[in-house]
């Protein structure tokens, strides 16, 4: 909650909380783990396409991380959903086309389980955005995004196997 209020309070425009900092929380919560196990950041996409530079991405990065207190402020990793077809296939070696709002990436993730996003409102309300819904993340199963085929399933699967053993994963 804490990221998420410090982050509505920032004004990023079209911003969501989402991938581990979301999925693995509930995954701990119904394993009966920690709350933090296995969290290694909080992901926060926000949308701005007006500067698709990554000096522009970089005063944002360096705003938010203003805002927190370690050692949440080396754990929030921030990045302009508008500019990530920019370095995506370069760094993962697939092509990503452009985004058209932050919801968007979330289509993209590896596993249906993984596409949840979170926003706190205005009036403390939850928005949440899962396109594949919420179905595989309460029923601990484990499957491959339908619209985004990628050669990183096995590995993704296989590392949160060996965290989380409750898990069901279907390939395919």
């Amino acid at each position: 909650m804490r990221v998420l209020s410090t982050v509505r309070d920032l004004g990023l425009p079209d911003w969501l909380v989402f991938s581990g900092a979301v999925y693995q929380r509930v995954l701990n919560r119904l394993t009966g783990r920690d709350p933090d196990y296995g969290i290694k950041d909080y992901d926060v996409g926000y949308f701005d396409a007006a500067d698709t530079s990554y000096e522009a991405e970089d005063v944002v990065i360096r705003r938010v991380a203003a805002a927190f207190d370690p050692p949440l402020r080396d754990l929030v990793e921030v990045r302009n959903q508008a500019r990530v077809h920019l370095w995506f296939e370069g760094k993962f070696g697939e092509p990503y086309a452009p985004l058209r709002e932050t919801a968007g990436a979330l289509e993209r993730f590896v596993s249906t389980t993984f596409a949840v996003g979170v926003r706190l409102e205005a009036d403390d309300g939850l928005t949440v955005i899962a396109p594949f819904g919420l179905e595989d993340l309460f029923a601990l199963r484990l499957r491959p995004n339908p619209i985004r085929k990628t050669n990183g399933f096995a590995r993704t699967a296989a590392s949160a196997l060996a965290r989380w053993p409750e898990l069901t994963v279907i390939d395919g």
